[in-house]
């Protein structure tokens, strides 16, 4: 059953797969829509200017039947006086049709937005199998399609048809009438009955909108299974990832161990934590991390530094502030540095002694660290983290946790 709801296709579709999609050319798409914006952008159009429509088409009707005896029988200026009411009636007809022409070119960015791809006009030979071809009438979208088409057909046919019954004693006054009103109610009939036409348009396209969003995603939709597999393509499989993550924490150590040796002190807790202090003076504000770790790190580091002849000082409260409030490569925060100061000292007394001899320095054992910044052991996350990195097999000697 587990197996089966995955192959099942009941995720929305992902960002990727919508964009993925919109580079091949798939976007929502309505029919209904675009031929209700046409509609619309003429019936705005002819109402908008149907006085000066009329009156321009009143003086092409009349400069077309008005001739002399000597035109009738010449054919060349028969033809000159054609041509000229073609233009003349474009010229009429143009603003329309600047309305409609930008009609259809934003009626399709209403829902999909404007996308030009070539994939799209590459040719695909599967859609001449004759198999297929039927599989798509005798689906359930060809039904629904007939449907959706039926239903426009009657209802633009019922409102149209209404109207010009309703108007038929005023369609047919027409020809009763002088010509100029005549043109100018002929203009108005036919306003008239496109704005009811476009009314019924709006309500099939307010049907046919929301199924072609519903139809679209649904056609988009994806499996369980091809949701995890684009989520491990964009984000990387876990696993590779966390080897990539162990990796640069391996290299990161070996980068911090190569610092101990030039360490002035290793303050240790002293088995749980080991932090390395350098400080240079003229060049530093105040003294810095150089290297850190807990457990086996520590251990590490506490050997490293032994074998470089690095002082060595137990501060268990001292080493745990510094741990856990000090980043590596950071000075230490002003709350420490009366603590770090008599560390320091000892090493500076140490040194002498090893060189001038004398009475051996007593090292310190009371530091003055604030509560706050003392915040205990080894956390589960650092222990879970530390016991994660010695099983890594890429860490060498002088690998350890993580900085």
């Amino acid at each position: 059953m587990a197996e089966d709801s995955d192959l099942e296709k009941t995720e929305s579709a992902t960002p990727r797969r919508l964009q993925k999609a919109r580079e091949e050319g798939q976007i929502v798409r309505s029919r209904e829509l675009s031929t209700f914006a046409l509609l619309a952008a003429g019936f705005f159009g002819v109402w908008g200017m149907s006085g000066s429509m009329g009156e321009r088409l009143q003086g092409m009707l009349r400069a077309a039947f008005t001739f002399d005896h000597a035109s009738v029988f010449e054919t060349r200026r028969m033809m000159i006086g054609a041509g000229a009411a073609s233009r003349e009636g474009l010229y009429v007809l143009l603003p329309v049709l600047a309305f409609t022409g930008a009609a259809a070119l934003l009626a399709p960015m209403a829902l999909g937005g404007w996308q030009l791809s070539s994939k799209g006009l590459e040719p695909k030979f599967n859609r001449l199998n004759p198999i297929e071809g039927l599989g798509k009438i005798f689906s359930i979208n060809g039904p629904v399609q007939l449907g959706l088409s039926l239903a426009k057909t009657l209802v633009v046919g019922c409102i149209g048809g209404s109207a010009l019954w309703n108007r038929r004693e005023e369609i047919l006054a027409l020809a009763t009438q002088p010509l100029q009103l005549a043109l100018a109610n002929t203009v108005h009939l036919i306003a008239v009955c496109c704005g009811m036409t476009v009314a019924g348009m709006f309500v099939v396209a307010a049907l046919d909108v929301p199924y072609q969003l519903w139809q679209f995603h649904k056609k988009l939709r994806m499996t369980k299974e091809e949701v995890k597999r684009e989520h491990r393509e964009s984000e990387g499989d876990p696993h590779v990832k966390g080897r990539i993550r162990q990796q640069q924490r391996a290299i990161a150590r070996r980068r911090m161990m190569t610092q101990v040796p030039k360490a002035d002190v290793v303050v240790t807790n002293p088995t749980h934590f080991a932090v390395a202090l350098q400080y240079a003076d003229g060049e530093m504000r105040a003294p810095k991390v150089v290297a850190k770790g807990v457990n086996l790190v520590a251990a590490r580091i506490r050997e490293i530094a032994a074998e470089n002849n690095v002082p060595l000082l137990e501060a268990p409260p001292l080493a745990r502030a510094l741990y856990h409030n000090v980043e590596l490569n950071r000075e230490i925060p002003g709350p420490l540095y009366g603590a770090v100061a008599e560390v320091l000292a000892w090493v500076y007394q140490l040194r002498r002694f090893n060189t001038e001899g004398g009475v051996a320095p007593v090292a310190p054992t009371e530091f003055d660290v604030p509560a706050d910044l003392d915040k205990g052991g080894v956390s589960d996350d650092e222990a879970e983290q530390e016991a994660a990195d010695t099983l890594n097999p890429a860490n060498d000697d002088t690998s350890g946790a993580s900085a």
